[in-house]
């Protein structure tokens, strides 16, 4: 009867990481972009300090494209990542580690490694804090008992400064308790201790607002995902389910902090993305096509105008060097 067991429980995880390796086929396929067209390179290195400009993922490498022709040459580095993000001179990579495995890895201005972290599951959310201090990660890991070995997320923060680690914000000390709570999507105000994030329990969405240093957590309002903060900390770009439920699909949307009024976008099509601030009156995003091919678009954040393809070919986007001002 025990090795009947111990065989049963062997037999579950492979096929637990057999349905892992091909969900991470899938999602990393589908993450990469794949470029119709031939992407012009520019001859100069790749650096974190030298704006305006773009920073995107394409052909899973790091690369940056003038914001005065987004989709004119890009310089492309060799730096390979499923998902980037950078601000304030620091970025964030997240990238294989083996064939099966991924890394958080910290990149200084010139793209040189200065950190690592191994990283659980498959690479989903990067973020970044303004000054370049904190950066944030979110990952899909599988074999949570509480859902049956379905997919959870893990989401994580390392201070740059102080080297101070959080594995998971599951550490902190939130309104709900629960053994499903779930959390991912962080974005920093530019204190470096006040963050937001998404979580997710008993088949709701929540956004709440953290405090770093005290570790704790409060909700703010539901049905919002994958936050992000405009440059003058007084609105949350998000994505939300349609009637809640996100098998509807997702609407681009602004939340008032000081009214919780939303506002949404002019973009219709079903937005999968952390949309991330271009500047103070618009919103950048990632939409796939039907082959998965990500293309990178932006939409003015105040509801009206229309949605403007900016870089073919591209995802993961991030201002760089942009006057991003106040919402005057």
């Amino acid at each position: 009867m025990n090795g009947w067991s111990v065989r049963a429980r062997v037999l579950a995880v492979l096929g637990v990481a057999m349905v892992l390796a091909g969900v991470a086929t899938f999602y990393i396929r589908g993450a990469a972009a794949r470029v119709a067209e031939p992407v012009a390179v520019a001859a100069k290195p790749v650096t974190l300090d030298a704006g305006p400009v773009l920073l995107t993922v394409t052909d899973r490498h790091i690369a940056t494209v003038s914001t005065s022709d987004p989709a004119g040459p890009r310089t492309v580095s060799a730096v390979e990542c499923v998902r980037a993000y950078a601000a304030g001179g620091t970025g964030v990579c997240l990238q294989p580690a083996t064939p099966w495995t991924y890394k958080m890895v910290v990149l200084d201005r010139r793209l040189a490694p200065v950190r690592s972290v191994d990283i659980p599951g498959l690479p989903n959310r990067a973020r970044v804090s303004a000054s370049g201090r904190l950066v944030a990660w979110t990952t899909f890991v599988g074999g949570d008992s509480y859902n049956s070995g379905g997919f959870s997320t893990r989401t994580g923060i390392l201070d740059t400064v102080s080297g101070t680690l959080v594995a998971s914000l599951e550490e902190f000390d939130a309104p709900v308790r629960a053994a499903d709570r779930n959390f991912w999507g962080v974005t920093f105000a530019a204190d470096d201790n006040t963050l937001y994030a998404t979580m997710s329990t008993g088949g709701h969405r929540y956004l709440v607002k953290g405090d770093l240093a005290a570790r704790t957590l409060k909700t703010v309002a539901e049905n919002v995902e994958c936050p992000s903060l405009s440059p003058d900390g007084t609105r949350i770009a998000f994505k939300q389910a349609i009637s809640g439920d996100p098998t509807k699909g997702w609407r681009l949307s602004v939340l008032d902090l000081s009214t919780l009024a939303v506002t949404p976008l002019a973009e219709t099509a079903s937005v999968d993305d952390q949309p991330a601030w271009l500047d103070s009156a618009t919103v950048g995003y990632t939409l796939r096509q039907a082959d998965g091919r990500p293309d990178v678009w932006s939409v003015p954040a105040s509801g009206g105008g229309e949605p403007r393809l900016l870089v073919p070919g591209a995802e993961s986007p991030a201002a760089l060097g942009v006057a991003t001002g106040t919402n005057g």
